[in-house]
């Protein structure tokens, strides 16, 4: 397998790692309260209002891991199909997943809604560009 290959391989796991970190952030907030009994199972079977900022915050964060990249995973997974991947489609992908951490950070963080949107224009821009770049290849093979 090429190297290029093996680091987009890397950034996908990067990728997954993040949605996995994030999963248990929010098993860590959620499962106690509801093990206690501080929530009841009812007040949270429909809607996550009954748990406290910080659990919702990591919910929403958790259900933004599968929104744009969705889309990575798909232009990674046919990149590689393609053949190795270019430098510039790799540099694209790290740069995508480094985006990620940078908004899940604020997301649960702050929570600093005009960050968290630069953080995700920027992300979604650079996968935009990583799909252009990859659809030329595509065009131009």
């Amino acid at each position: 397998m090429p190297l290029t290959a093996k680091l987009l391989v890397l950034a996908i796991s990067a990728q997954v790692l993040l949605t996995l970190l994030v999963l248990a952030l929010m098993g860590r907030e959620r499962v106690p309260r509801v093990l206690s009994g501080e929530i009841k199972v009812d007040d949270i079977a429909v809607e996550r209002t009954a748990y406290p900022l910080k659990a919702r915050l990591l919910s929403n964060n958790f259900d933004n891991q599968f929104q744009l990249p969705v889309l990575f995973y798909v232009g990674a997974l046919l990149a590689l199909w393609l053949g190795a991947p270019s430098l510039l489609e790799v540099g694209l992908a790290w740069l995508f997943v480094a985006l990620r951490y940078v908004h899940a950070a604020i997301h649960i963080g702050a929570n600093n809604v005009q960050r968290r949107f630069a953080a995700y224009s920027a992300g979604l821009a650079v996968l935009a560009l990583f799909w252009l770049v990859l659809l030329l290849r595509i065009l131009l093979a």
